[in-house]
């Protein structure tokens, strides 16, 4: 009777101990993994960084950069646990490398919800760009008016302004946030030369490099006059070239225009000049997008 007594007294008691064991340790770790797809080369001053959006604050999610083929080269970053587990949103910006700042940069290009266990990013996510550009649109016109009233070379210089409008503005973009701003561009003989960058369309852009002594109107635009590019010739003749309305990073270490080209326009070869052209919506070509998955 004690044999039996002590055999179920220590099954009560081995009972009690393993009730008592502490639970398993949960993971501290999780795996974040990204799929964005349209994304380019920045150079080595600048480096892609994603944010996980944890209780209103961003906590970084691991940088990454993307070579000439437009291959991430990082796509799977461990990260915190709970912060994978409790992120409401991803944002991808662009970094200055190396980055003395713990903090997001202004320059968010991509962004997304979580829903469930994914989050689809784009750049009309509000805590991006904020916008698509596919309602976008624009007109110029091929003129020199900062030729000092010569009425040569007319065909040398582009405008992005409507000439029956009082003149008015050529362009309908949407605004911007800080940290990013538009570019307009003229490919000439295959080289992209910058017209300048603004952020009014109603107004003039901050650059008048290759232009005449002449003012020019209050809407971005350039003549082709002077101090050509290496490679280049001005005047030159822009038909059946190419012209292109960017959206750029600011500030931006490339002489070329980014990903984001909203609008893009062929010069047709027998263009004349103080004539309105459109351009094509170019945006969901030219879109980076992806998915983030926990």
């Amino acid at each position: 009777m004690n044999t039996i007594k002590s055999f179920v007294l220590l099954g009560i008691i081995s009972l009690f101990i393993s009730s008592c064991k502490p639970d398993e340790e949960l993971p501290t770790t999780a795996n974040l993994q990204i799929d964005i797809s349209g994304l380019e080369d920045l150079g080595e001053d600048y480096a892609y960084e994603g944010w996980l959006i944890v209780d209103g604050s961003a906590v970084s999610a691991g940088v990454f950069n993307v070579d000439a083929a437009g291959n991430l080269t990082k796509n799977s970053f461990e990260l915190d646990a709970s912060d994978v587990d409790n992120a409401t949103a991803y944002v991808l910006t662009i970094e200055p490398s190396p980055d003395n700042d713990p903090g997001p940069s202004a320059v968010h290009l991509v962004g997304g919800e979580f829903n469930g266990k994914s989050a689809s990013v784009t750049t009309s996510h509000g805590s991006a760009i904020g916008t698509d550009f596919t309602t976008s649109t624009g007109n110029y016109i091929l003129a020199t008016p900062t030729d000092g009233g010569s009425n040569t070379d007319e065909l040398s210089g582009v405008w992005w302004l409507n000439p029956s409008d009082g003149p008015g503005p050529g362009l309908d973009l949407p605004s911007l946030p800080n940290g990013w701003v538009y570019e307009g561009w003229a490919v000439i003989d295959g080289v992209p030369v910058s017209t300048g960058t603004f952020t009014d369309q109603g107004r003039t852009d901050d650059n008048a490099l290759f232009s005449g002594t002449a003012g020019g109107p209050p809407f971005p635009g350039e003549d082709f006059l002077n101090n050509a590019p290496t490679g280049l010739n001005f005047p030159t003749d822009l038909s059946g070239a190419t012209v292109v309305i960017s959206v750029e990073p600011s500030p931006d270490n490339s002489a070329a225009p980014f990903i984001l080209k909203p609008l893009v326009g062929s010069v047709p070869s027998n263009a004349v000049d103080h004539t309105l052209y459109g351009m094509d919506n170019n945006a969901i070509a030219t879109n980076p997008t992806g998915t983030v998955s926990r």
